[in-house]
Formats: structure tokens, sequence, C-alpha cells
């Protein structure tokens, strides 16, 4: 039960983290322009009209404020309740809920998260609410209302295609970003966190931050999407990418999400496991960990080294990892190079 009420309370986080939640509430409000009387006048000339109405962008700093409220509240309320039920009342038992047991964030590494934590949602709340602003004042989008409008057909296959093909796309940024210039300058930024918490998963650079949120947003102007589709796909999406950086060991309820310890890894061992919600990519393109293989930062290859590659005092540094961690198959990746260093 205590499982179940901390996913519950992940799942709001998730949903109000990021300012795309405001998306929900402008395509269940969305009415004509002309009915929408809190948002600023759109009468007038194209002269006469102000800097926001012609962009359709009237009542954007509203929009904005409540994001960053909204956000900051879930970020430091929900997140902090998170940390302290169990960082601070479950310590003493770590073997019982964290995937590295026997690690833990510093203070220092901590203010750092929530310090970029912090300037990342001012920046994605600050494009949410462009997008908000501009799908409530009547701007173009792909986004539809009508369940029927497009057929029944793609109104149910649309769920399987925007998320794959969004998932997908996000699966080769992140690849993208473990190349060693984009790593180097931008995503290494991220990775300070070998122990990640839930206060990082929005400590990202701001350029990084872009690319990803224009992938998240990308379906709302390219593929006609039913607006409960996409609202309901973005809070999935957010929610599982806190489970994922939480350090809270939690198995999967759907067979296509690895459990937390899968994106823990990647924390951990750096350039490997770079799916989010469909660990398949990485069984297809071979970046998925083996016990075979070892995976460093400062091993640049995105499927890592086999043990015959690497020297007996990094297969001693690998087994020290491996045995940090918290996880089902342990005894079998610890064994298995136990076997090799015999």
């Amino acid at each position: 039960m205590k499982r179940y009420i901390a996913s519950l309370v992940v799942f709001i986080l998730g949903c109000t983290i990021s300012g795309e939640w405001v998306f929900l509430l402008a395509y269940w409000t969305k009415n004509p322009v002309a009915n929408i009387n809190d948002m600023g006048s759109v009468h007038g000339s194209p002269d006469e009209r102000s800097f926001l109405e012609r962009w359709n962008l009237q009542g954007f700093p509203k929009i904005w404020l409540m994001a960053n409220l909204f956000g900051f509240f879930g970020y430091f309320g929900i997140g902090g309740w998170l940390q302290w039920y169990f960082y601070f009342r479950r310590r003493e038992t770590p073997s019982e809920w964290k995937c590295q047991p026997n690690r833990w964030i510093t203070p220092e590494l901590e203010r750092h998260e929530i310090k970029w934590g912090s300037i990342t949602l001012v920046i994605t709340n600050f494009f949410s609410a462009v997008l908000s602003a501009h799908v409530i004042n009547g701007g173009w989008s792909m986004i539809y209302y009508q369940l029927d409008e497009y057929g029944w057909t793609w109104f149910f296959l649309q769920w399987p295609v925007i998320f794959l093909l969004q998932d997908y796309a996000i699966y080769w940024n992140h690849r993208l970003f473990h190349v060693p210039f984009f790593y180097k300058n931008f995503h290494k930024l991220h990775h300070s966190y070998k122990v990640p918490t839930a206060y990082s998963v929005t400590a990202i650079h701001p350029v990084e931050c872009v690319f990803f949120q224009t992938l998240y947003v990308l379906p709302v102007f390219t593929i006609p999407c039913h607006w409960a589709v996409y609202c309901t796909l973005l809070g999935y999406i957010y929610y599982h990418g806190i489970l994922d950086h939480s350090g809270i060991r939690m198995k999967s309820m759907w067979p296509w999400q690895p459990e937390t310890t899968f994106h823990d890894n990647h924390h951990q061992y750096f350039h490997v496991n770079f799916g989010f919600n469909f660990y398949l990519w990485d069984v297809i393109h071979g970046t998925m960990r083996r016990k075979d293989r070892v995976y460093r930062e400062e091993i640049w290859s995105q499927k890592g080294l086999s043990l015959a590659e690497v020297s007996e005092e990094v297969l001693k540094e690998e087994l020290a990892e491996r045995e940090s961690e918290n996880r089902a198959d342990k005894a079998e990746l610890t064994d298995f190079l136990k076997s090799k260093l015999a």
C-alpha cells in the first residue's frame, strides 16, 4: 500500500513539475477567442493590438506565473515529501527501497541539483506557457477535440503511434548528448548525480532542456492528436521520468517500461541504457547494459567494452560498482565478473 501511495504522489508531481501540464488546462478550457474574456481583448486593427495579441499570446504572464507556482509547489512540496518519506524517514533501511543502498548524494550535490532543477523549471514553464497561451487564443495546432473527428481507428491507433515515435526520438536525442562534444559541454551537468534523486529530474543544462522539450511538444504541430491522448501521454512520461530519477527501487506496472534500476544504472554507469519509457530501443540497438561489458564515463563506446579490453584494476572497480546495486539479478552480474577475476 505504501508503494501505491508513493506512486500516486509521484504521478501528481509528474503532472505538475513541468509546465506542460498547462496544456491540459489550455485544451480543456479552449473556446472561441471571443469568449475568453480574461485573456485580453483581441479587437482592433493590427497596429492597435499589443505584441501579445499579434502572436495570440494574451494572458501569457498569468499562465507563466501559474505554471511556476504549481511547478515549484510540486518540486519542493511533493518532491520534498518523497525526500522526507524515503531519504529521511526510511534512511536506516535503504536495502528495502534504494537502488544504490550504500550510496547517498552529498549535501553539496543536492543543493546543486535543486539550483539547476529550479533554473530549468522556469525555462520549461516559459515555453509551455507560450504554447498554452497560443492554443487558448486560437493559435494553430494539430490538436483536435471531437473524439471522431479523424475517425475512431486513428483515435485508438494514435496512442501507440505518438508514444513510440516520441519515445524513439527521445532515445536518439539522449544518445546524441552522449557524444563527447555534447556530453562534455551540456549533458555532463545532469550526470553530476551518479546517485540521482527526484530533484535531479529537471536538473539539466538549458540547451539540452530546449532539445527535449521541442521533441515533447512536436506532436502538437505535426500529427493530428486528440487533446486527451496527448495530455495523458505527457503526464505518463513525466511521471516515469521522476520515478526513474528518484533512486527508489520500483518495478514497472507496464510490460514495456523498465524498472527504475534501469535508468539508475544509466546514471551509475553513464553511457548505457538510453531508453526512457521503452527499453527495447536499447535491446534493438545494442546499448542495453550487459553483464559481460564494462561501462564508464571515460569509455565513450555506447556499447561498453568487453572484459578482455580493460585492465584488472578496472574490473575490480566494476565489481565494486555491481556490488553496490540493489537489483534482482545482482548475484548473476557479480558472480559472472568474479569468475573472470578468479
